[in-house]
């Protein structure tokens, strides 16, 4: 069964908001996708309600149980098992619009060319409003951080991959005793070889619910300093942008003192960083201050 598309959903203890995304691909008006679930360890009826939605779908789902990783390691267990030549993670409290395969599937057939590494779609709210702003109509192709630093475009917005491209990277790393690491430097990796194409349009309707990560990125800061490390220096190291080193600098200060680590051992940055670190100090105490 040949389909373009893997709508992959990484959850953990999320049975309570599932119904909203499988209620959505069901309202789906293309059915060239499979919807793969990572259950990361869940502990309700994750596995019951997935197991009742694979007998009475019309559409392909599959589900994959492993001990919880976090969000990062569900992903990489997506990656692992992903065959279609598109992927796109829709979060357990998120849905996906009514037409949102179809579009994509449609814009890629049309733009896509083995140059790209997919596209960068819309987020929207439930009222139908766009997370942050739209992507300037000249720009038909684009990196993400070049979106935000250069065009300064604000909002989360859904990346949709070639499978292809994602697989010619490293896996997350997993750090013990944590279970995140930022999503975004997987993105980072690909767009230094190959850019995104831009479609304006939402595909992907978003709650930022109270138990998610957004809502709780200062305690994240705490519970995962390793894997925030790890990405701030991916960036700071690499972005072709002075602007977006300078704060992943400061944040990679804050997250060595955090650990308790040099943030000059093994940091070819010294004197950037050196004169950044004041500020990464003083982000070291707020992040304490915010997380209590």
């Amino acid at each position: 069964m040949n389909k373009t598309v893997t709508v992959f959903t990484p959850t953990y203890n999320r049975a309570y908001v599932l119904p909203q995304l499988y209620d959505s691909l069901l309202r789906q008006s293309s059915r060239d996708f499979i919807w793969l679930v990572i259950d990361d360890g869940s502990s309700d009826n994750t596995k019951e309600l997935v197991k009742q939605w694979q007998r009475e779908a019309d559409f392909a789902i599959q589900y994959i149980y492993q001990d919880n990783q976090g969000m990062h390691g569900a992903h990489n267990t997506a990656y692992e098992h992903i065959e279609t030549e598109l992927n796109v993670c829709i979060d357990s409290d998120d849905f996906m619009t009514d037409d949102a395969v179809a579009s994509m599937v449609s814009f890629w057939q049309c733009n896509g060319t083995v140059k790209h590494a997919g596209f960068i779609a819309l987020d929207a709210d439930k009222n139908g409003n766009i997370i942050g702003t739209v992507m300037p109509q000249n720009i038909k192709e684009t990196t993400l951080t070049e979106l935000y630093q250069k065009h300064k475009v604000k909002g989360d917005k859904k990346l949709v991959l070639r499978t292809e491209i994602v697989n010619k990277y490293p896996k997350y790393p997993l750090f013990e005793g944590e279970r995140f690491v930022p999503l975004d430097v997987l993105y980072f990796w690909i767009e230094k070889e190959c850019p995104f194409l831009c479609l304006n349009k939402a595909v992907c309707v978003v709650e930022y619910l109270a138990d998610g990560s957004t809502q709780n990125i200062f305690k994240q800061y705490i519970r995962h300093p390793q894997g925030f490390r790890f990405a701030r220096k991916e960036r700071m190291l690499y972005s072709p942008f002075l602007k977006d080193r300078i704060k992943n600098t400061i944040h990679y200060v804050a997250k060595s003192n955090l650990l308790k680590k040099s943030a000059f051992s093994d940091n070819p940055k010294r004197l950037i960083t050196f004169m950044l670190y004041p500020l990464g100090v003083l982000l070291y105490f707020y992040i304490k201050r915010k997380a209590k």
